[in-house]
């Protein structure tokens, strides 16, 4: 092409520092004499400045497709429910058997039996005087006492049985001294879990 006929005309070929490329808008302007006005935005998406036309980088990022949800995780399998079964089976189990002593039953007294050996005591015997206390086997305590037909009462006694354990045995020994004929009764008096009496009768015979 042919260049015009003015005199004044110059072909100006541009340095590199001149070039403005994408991102050099605001050092360009902060570096010139000051009578470069920043450009105004066109469009403010959120917090994403848009100057002049075409897409930036980041209002790219913003419109690319959000990815895809994670498909849900799938239910578990009968075989992976049966193998913790057990296992929550004997731990169940295991917790039922610590809790029974506070949970279950309290003591009951279900039977009392009391007897005296020997029947007939000679001079200066003992009578040895046992009661059989039959439980339901749970935990607790046995109060009694035992009172004698010479006048005398023994304080209040304890029994601390266990569990599993239905039998509980209380003793007494009672000594005579001198001579003489006498018929003895002693009494145990059960006062808890529940108030039992049980008499047995033995004779001291001493000529």
């Amino acid at each position: 092409m042919t260049p015009p006929d003015d005199a004044e005309y110059s072909a100006t070929v541009l340095g590199s520092h001149w070039i403005v490329r994408p991102g050099q808008d605001r050092t360009l302007a902060e570096q010139g004499t000051g009578e470069e006005r920043p450009a105004r935005p066109d469009r403010v998406e959120g917090s994403v400045l848009r100057f002049g036309p075409g897409v930036t980088a980041a209002v790219a990022h913003r419109t690319h497709p959000a990815p895809a949800a994670a498909p849900p995780s799938p239910a578990p399998s009968p075989r992976r429910l049966r193998r913790h079964a057990l296992p929550a089976l004997v731990l169940l189990c295991v917790l039922a058997y610590l809790a029974w002593p506070r949970l279950g039953p309290p003591l009951e007294v279900r039977d009392v039996a009391v007897t005296a050996r020997p029947d007939v005591l000679g001079c200066g015997g003992t009578a040895h005087i046992t009661g059989l206390v039959t439980t339901n086997g749970r935990p607790g305590t046995l109060s009694y006492r035992w009172v004698r037909s010479d006048g005398t009462a023994s304080g209040v006694l304890k029994e601390v049985t266990v569990r599993g354990r239905q039998q509980a045995r209380l003793h007494l020994r009672w000594t005579f001294q001198g001579t003489g004929h006498h018929t003895a009764r002693a009494e145990l008096r059960i006062l808890a879990p529940a108030p039992r009496t049980l008499t047995t009768h033995f004779t001291y015979d001493c000529p």
